[in-house]
């Protein structure tokens, strides 16, 4: 069996309380790893979250089943399938690692059986922070941004961080916060406790 390369858990975890997260330089084995952060923060309101009727007229129509934490390994490869990516074997390896703590999470959505898409993250008190997110069939990924949402609301999470406000992301409300305004809605979610693994049953996500 080959080996695992992980980061020190406690160092990952130390580096979200503070407002970091890792990243590797590419996707190569060995690749450096270094901690990165903002001075202005990408999240998405727990009560400004939304997404378009049309998308919602599609995932209804698809009928996507959603889980959560049934295939964590495979939504972080989904994830690291692609022409460039941050996810290094070390990165995969440590959040693997994390996932089997509890502290690492993701969501999953199917059709007919088959993984089509999902994203993943880090929990730590009432703070949810999102690494990556992937689809193989259109929207997919849309309905599992839904999905984590309607989660994060039903299990008490207070702030959701995505790392960078993105074009992509503000048609669900993403929004850019300065260091200093999320460092106090990191700090005061930290002070709470949620429970991320709190579902664990399929659901068919209700629009």
């Amino acid at each position: 069996m080959e080996e695992r390369r992980i980061i020190p858990p406690e160092y990952i975890l130390s580096a979200y309380r503070k407002g970091y997260f890792p990243m590797a330089e590419s996707s190569e084995a060995g690749s450096p790893i270094y901690l990165y952060t903002a001075q202005q923060r990408g999240i998405i309101p727990i009560d400004g979250f939304h997404l378009s009727k049309r998308s919602k007229r599609y995932i209804r129509k698809y009928g996507f089943k959603t889980t959560i934490n049934q295939n964590f390994e495979a939504v972080i490869d989904g994830c690291a399938n692609r022409a460039s990516t941050w996810i290094s074997p070390e990165i995969r390896d440590s959040f693997t690692y994390l996932h089997e703590m509890g502290m690492a999470h993701s969501v999953e959505i199917w059709k007919d059986e088959e993984l089509v898409g999902g994203l993943y993250g880090v929990a730590i008190g009432a703070a949810f922070f999102a690494e990556s997110m992937f689809q193989t069939i259109p929207e997919a990924h849309k309905a599992a941004l839904f999905f984590c949402h309607k989660h994060l609301v039903e299990t008490g999470f207070k702030l959701w961080d995505v790392q960078f406000l993105t074009a992509h992301l503000t048609q669900f409300g993403c929004i850019e916060i300065p260091a200093a305004e999320y460092k106090r809605l990191l700090k005061k979610a930290l002070k709470e406790q949620a429970n991320f693994d709190g579902i664990h049953q399929s659901n068919s996500p209700s629009l």
